[in-house]
């Protein structure tokens, strides 16, 4: 197999993995996960809790089955994609510096660690839909 025909195929099982991992997020939001979401919500947004996140889940339902289902998008979707990680990282700063529990984050190191998870996402989003990284021929 050669060095293209490899990096297409990784860069297309993290798109997928990545779609399915947002539905899948989604989902949880709206069910079984919906009011430790709502502790990630920063006090000093001007919305209601559970609002932000039936919103957010709603967005991650889509955007992971866009990313899934619409390939010929996948750059823009990357985009999108990268844009949600980033909107949504103000919750996890404000887990870490507000000492919030949830999701297992339930010391400082922890919560601390998982600000720098948040950069990773933004980049494999922009990596597995060929935003970045694309190979020079």
């Amino acid at each position: 197999m050669s060095k293209d025909v490899s990096l297409g195929f990784a860069r297309t099982a993290a798109r997928l993995l990545m779609g399915g991992a947002l539905a899948a997020a989604g989902l949880t939001h709206l069910t079984v996960a919906r009011e430790e979401f709502q502790d990630q919500v920063p006090p000093w947004l001007p919305f209601d809790a559970d609002d932000v996140v039936v919103v957010s889940g709603v967005v991650e339902i889509g955007l992971g089955s866009m990313l899934v289902a619409l390939p010929k998008e996948k750059r823009r979707l990357g985009v999108l994609a990268a844009l949600f990680f980033t909107a949504i990282f103000p919750g996890n700063i404000a887990q870490w510096r507000e000492k919030r529990d949830g999701f297992g984050l339930d010391t400082d190191r922890k919560r601390l660690f998982r600000l720098f998870f948040q950069p990773v996402l933004v980049l494999g989003a922009l990596w597995a839909t060929g935003v970045i990284g694309k190979p020079r021929r």
